[in-house]
């Protein structure tokens, strides 16, 4: 069974999946669905497509050098079958998943701090602005410790004079 990548958005393409198209010079073209295949009639590049891998490989959101990715190469010569060298090969390919699954969460993790220190920012702000939804303004006075230590400036309520004039 052969499982072969999509052209367009390199997704895998299972057998009894997908349209194939031939070019007149004999240049095949796989595609997983007919997404794909109308933006290829359509003649569009797949590395300005934001759903495609070429997109996100090239805009630094997915992970482009790495050497797990030499393992899944496709090789076409024959190898004579034996035993061990197949189990052998079982326990590599679960040891490679779980390092790209390491990588690739390390690789995310490194991509989104800057969005993590950015909404920290923004928090803080948000809560130095409105600081007396979060406390009463008396409870800020009596006890300064519940302030943050950046300096807010909360408004006292105008006193109402109940008196009724005559």
């Amino acid at each position: 069974m052969r499982l072969e990548k999509c052209w367009f958005c390199s997704s895998t393409v299972y057998p009894g999946h997908g349209i194939q198209f031939v070019r007149n010079d004999a240049k095949i073209f796989r595609f997983c669905r007919s997404k794909c295949h109308k933006n290829f009639k359509m003649k569009r590049n797949p590395r300005k497509v934001k759903w495609t891998k070429a997109y996100r490989r090239l805009h630094g959101k997915d992970m482009t050098q790495d050497s797990t990715f030499e393992f899944e190469r496709k090789r076409n010569r024959p190898e004579r079958y034996d035993r061990n060298v197949t189990e052998n090969t079982l326990a590599a390919i679960k040891k490679i998943d779980k390092v790209r699954v390491d990588r690739e969460a390390r690789h995310h993790a490194k991509r989104m701090k800057p969005k993590k220190a950015q909404l920290q920012r923004e928090a803080a702000r948000e809560l130095e602005q409105n600081i007396s939804m979060v406390k009463a303004p008396g409870a800020l006075q009596q006890d300064p410790s519940l302030t943050l230590p950046i300096k807010v400036k909360v408004s006292k309520p105008e006193k109402v004079d109940n008196r009724m004039e005559e």
